[in-house]
């Protein structure tokens, strides 16, 4: 199989988000004891890059993703998206998360159009910004649909959507595929790609899976167990669409499940001599 070149890593004043020393506290109340979620965090992040994190459970991935959205704020170093401090959420950064949070008593275009209306847009350039979302994540026909009437796959479809009508410089995706079935994973993965592609941003997406972070990713974060730190970069230097059974996909993969068996096993034992206590 051919490859492409690898990804640019990008100094800072090109880096679309940057970390430098980034670190985050916890305090365990019962324990009355700091608890180190995240640990000396250096990531350069461009423009355009489609980033997966990958780490054991309580890691800090998801920590990692909520500070970049700005729902949660460093215990110290720095995070900057276009050299600006993050300190609060904002339609820059476009969310979606495991759960698929739409509101029931809404239809999949009053979902979609729920954070342009609270922005204040005009209703018709509301509607055809929604119109034209709608179409691009495959759900034309369905606009007056609620979510109770729709499978797990369109549903995240319509959260994938209500994030991408802001038109974010940023999308941050935090196991949005992970409560489907393996079918509807596959298909919803290459639609991602599809919609990625066709108007290219910057996207940092945390999973579980080996094979889902090298599918989707210019670049996998391999994150160690807590305190998270990043144990390795790799670069994924394989053209898409990507072969999972190619022998470089499965070179990658075999790569970073044996950086990753450790950190599990750290995680499984701090787990148990936490249940000894």
């Amino acid at each position: 199989m051919s490859q492409v070149a690898a990804p640019k890593v990008r100094r800072q004043s090109q880096s679309r988000i940057f970390m430098r020393g980034l670190c985050k506290y916890f305090t365990d109340i019962s324990r009355q004891e700091r608890i180190v979620a995240l640990d000396g965090i250096d990531l350069e992040i461009g423009d355009d890059e489609f980033l997966t994190i990958l780490g054991p459970s309580g890691c800090g991935k998801t920590t990692l993703l909520n500070i970049v959205a700005g729902f949660d704020q460093a215990s110290s170093g720095d995070v900057r998206l276009d050299g600006e401090a993050i300190l609060k959420p904002g339609p820059d950064r476009g969310v979606v998360f495991q759960e698929y949070a739409l509101f029931p008593w809404l239809s999949v275009e009053q979902n979609i159009e729920f954070g342009l209306r609270e922005r204040g847009v005009a209703k018709a350039q509301r509607r055809a910004r929604v119109r034209d979302q709608i179409a691009s994540v495959g759900l034309s026909g369905f606009e007056r649909r609620y979510p109770q009437e729709l499978s797990g796959g369109m549903r995240q479809r319509v959260a994938i959507a209500r994030a991408l009508v802001n038109d974010p410089k940023i999308l941050l995706l935090d196991e949005p595929f992970a409560a489907l079935d393996a079918q509807t994973r596959t298909i919803m993965q290459q639609e991602l790609l599809r919609v990625w592609s066709a108007a290219r941003r910057t996207a940092i997406f945390i999973t579980h899976n080996i094979e889902e972070a090298i599918l989707l990713g210019d670049r996998v974060v391999v994150m160690t167990a807590r305190p998270g730190r990043i144990k390795e970069i790799v670069v994924v230097n394989l053209p898409r669409p990507r072969e999972v059974t190619s022998v470089e996909f499965n070179a990658i993969r075999r790569r970073i499940a044996s950086m990753l068996e450790s950190e599990v096993q750290a995680t499984f034992a701090a787990m148990q001599d936490g249940a000894g206590d």
